[in-house]
């Protein structure tokens, strides 16, 4: 049985717990490094042949029976967590070679990354106290207490425990065994994600806007405190030799609360957004962005010849990651399967230039770049989002369940589980 769902909650440690999955956390971040350095190194000596998690496994328990003291981080680390970053490691490679997953090369973790501490199913026990909290017991940790705030809804296939500016959370992967849903008989309708207007839906006669992630007070904080922190640096490598202080620590964590929470808002916007979405519509259609593309740094663009207006696209960036396209994308994609409805990434070219009047395309349509359009051929005149809903629902209409040529297709992730043989014939280049 596989994982078809997840659940995630809010973990509450002792105190004695707590320093063991923060030594444990940065166990699993050093384990991750020194695999990859392995792997990296046996590359380049036999020609592009990588070593794999059942090569390392063994070299793993090899160092755990070893008595060297200098290696008791390895063995603090349980077995299975260690296993389960190796094997994280092999998907890494894997999404690495297939030219259909976006992913680039594995990288370093640093200091401040959040890798987890990953469990198999079989290694962990759930039990329910009462409506509101339940504990997971895990090897060596014990039963760890957890906020119950939804059902958990079937079996446990897998769990990490993970920490955030805000907390350690759990998150377990779950077989509900639900079963393939109907199909939605509800109309279609076609999505523009955009950042002066967060989401326009076709069938809908205004757009929907996403609330400040932050109140003026605590934008005015985060200012003060990112203020802080960068005195705070400057004053430790003039004076301590670069080392932080516990006031600069206690300041990085006060920011790191408050991004967690900025985070948390954004997420839950996008949560009930991608849901309403699939629960009432036949079908959704979204543009095929390369966000990747789209949030490209304004630096590296001017190295190149090319943008000059460094802040001004500083400040496009982050209002486009602000509202988390590929986030959404990835959402509705499980959550249209979920509820019977169908996603259907169009191509984005000139949607907010076609007119829905009388279906022509025309750049002068957009000739002051606001967010009126203005048909130049029949002087149809409405707000742009809009427009580009409707021709995104319109070409989704036309897609119908065949494919689009340019589009990427929803199951890349699936189909990133390459072979072993595929990723040692992987060019020197990829690495």
């Amino acid at each position: 049985m596989r994982a078809d769902t997840g659940r995630k909650y809010r973990a509450y440690p002792r105190a004695d717990q707590e320093q063991m999955l923060i030594d444990w956390d940065h166990d699993a971040r050093a384990l991750w490094n020194l695999a990859l350095d392995h792997r990296l190194m046996v590359g380049r000596k036999h020609d592009g042949s990588w070593v794999w998690s059942t090569e390392q496994c063994v070299l793993l328990t090899e160092i755990r029976n070893d008595p060297d003291p200098s290696v008791n981080w390895i063995r603090d680390l349980p077995a299975q967590s260690g296993q389960q970053i190796l094997r994280r490691l092999d998907r890494a490679f894997a999404n690495m070679a297939n030219p259909d997953h976006p992913a680039g090369p594995p990288v370093f973790k640093r200091r401040g990354d959040r890798i987890g501490i990953p469990f198999t199913g079989q290694a962990v026990r759930f039990r329910k106290l009462n409506r509101h909290w339940a504990e997971v017991r895990f090897p060596v940790l014990g039963w760890l207490r957890i906020r119950l705030s939804r059902a958990l809804g079937g079996t446990i296939r897998n769990a990490t425990i993970a920490r955030d500016g805000l907390g350690w959370h759990v998150s377990l992967g779950v077989h509900s065994g639900a079963k393939p849903t109907a199909p939605n008989e509800g109309p279609g309708c076609g999505v523009d994600f955009g950042v002066s207007v967060s989401a326009w839906v076709s069938t809908e006669p205004a757009g929907r806007f996403m609330r400040p992630t932050l109140t003026p007070g605590e934008e005015r904080r985060l200012t003060a405190l990112e203020q802080r922190k960068e005195r705070q640096l400057a004053y430790a490598e003039k004076r301590n030799g670069g080392a932080r202080s516990n006031r600069l620590m206690r300041t990085i964590a006060a920011i790191g609360a408050l991004r967690a929470r900025q985070a948390r808002r954004r997420l839950d916007f996008t949560h009930k957004l991608t849901t309403d979405l699939s629960k009432s519509h036949g079908f959704v259609g979204i543009e095929d962005l390369r966000v990747r593309n789209m949030a490209a740094s304004a630096s590296r663009s001017q190295a190149a010849g090319g943008k000059k207006n460094r802040n001004q696209k500083a400040g496009l960036n982050r209002g486009i990651l602000d509202n988390a396209p590929g986030e959404r994308r990835r959402q509705l994609a499980y959550k249209c399967a979920l509820y019977g409805s169908d996603l259907r990434p169009v191509p984005p070219q000139g949607t907010s230039q076609t007119c829905p009047s009388c279906n022509k395309r025309d750049p002068r349509n957009r000739l002051r770049c606001g967010r009126e359009f203005s048909c130049v051929h029949c002087g149809h005149t409405e707000h742009a989002d809009r427009v580009a809903s409707i021709e995104i629902e319109a070409r989704a209409r036309r897609m119908g369940d065949t494919d689009i040529k340019g589009t990427r297709s929803l199951r890349s992730e699936a189909r990133g589980q390459a072979t072993g043989a595929r990723l040692r014939a992987a060019p020197a280049a990829a690495r």
